[in-house]
């Protein structure tokens, strides 16, 4: 059984209050962020099964369906699965130990989880794992360079970056109170170290993309097995 999760304690606010806020800032694929792009842009069109792993609330499962991919999800989080499971079918499970069988899933999708997985290197060989020969793996998550502890992003227009960068660390500092990080917070890796990790996985990294401004807040990449 896995083992306790933060979002857990959140996942009522997160549904019924974060989200809110977020969809209104959003408007289908032109969201703000940038990730209804990425998909479409990474992802792309297909006819076979996508696995969504920390998929959360479910809250892409719609964009997923839309390029024709038939969603399913994953998460550690039986709050976050709650909601969930009313927009796709999801099992309860460890990112770190995926319940999903070697070479078996065509493609395979991780959106603005990673920095809430301390042991993200150990995902990423599970989502190798799992996915099919030649399958396609799409990662959106925080940019590195301009998100996190070391980040104020107070003013959009002027965003400070401060010693801390390349710590790689995990921390609950945040430039405003209204978001995740400063509840359960967050693990940073740097550009270098989380790209590299990709690679050494036995990734081929194919393409990237970034994703809100006038600074980044998203960045993507499209790999292939």
């Amino acid at each position: 059984m896995p083992l306790a999760a933060p979002y857990d304690d959140i996942a009522d606010w997160y549904e019924n209050e974060f989200l809110v806020v977020q969809r209104s800032r959003g408007d289908g694929y032109a969201d703000a962020l940038g990730v209804d792009q990425a998909l479409v842009e990474l992802l792309g069109q297909g006819d076979d099964t996508c696995l969504e792993v920390g998929c959360g609330t479910g809250i892409y499962a719609e964009r997923v369906a839309g390029l024709g991919w038939t969603p399913l999800g994953v998460d550690i989080s039986a709050g976050m699965l709650k909601f969930a499971r009313s927009r796709l079918p999801a099992a309860r499970g460890d990112a770190r130990c995926l319940p999903v069988a070697s070479d078996s899933i065509p493609a395979v999708v991780a959106v603005m989880v990673h920095t809430d997985m301390p042991e993200y290197v150990s995902v990423l060989a599970e989502m190798y794992r799992v996915l099919a020969p030649g399958g396609v793996f799409v990662h959106i998550g925080v940019h590195p360079c301009f998100c996190g502890g070391f980040a104020d992003r107070s003013d959009r227009e002027a965003v400070v970056i401060k010693p801390g960068y390349l710590d790689g660390h995990w921390t609950t500092d945040s430039w405003s109170d209204q978001g995740v990080r400063d509840k359960i917070g967050a693990t940073h890796l740097p550009l270098a170290p989380l790209l590299n990790t990709v690679i050494d996985t036995g990734f081929r990294i194919e393409r990237f993309t970034e994703g809100a401004e006038p600074t980044p807040v998203v960045l993507s990449f499209r790999a292939t097995k």
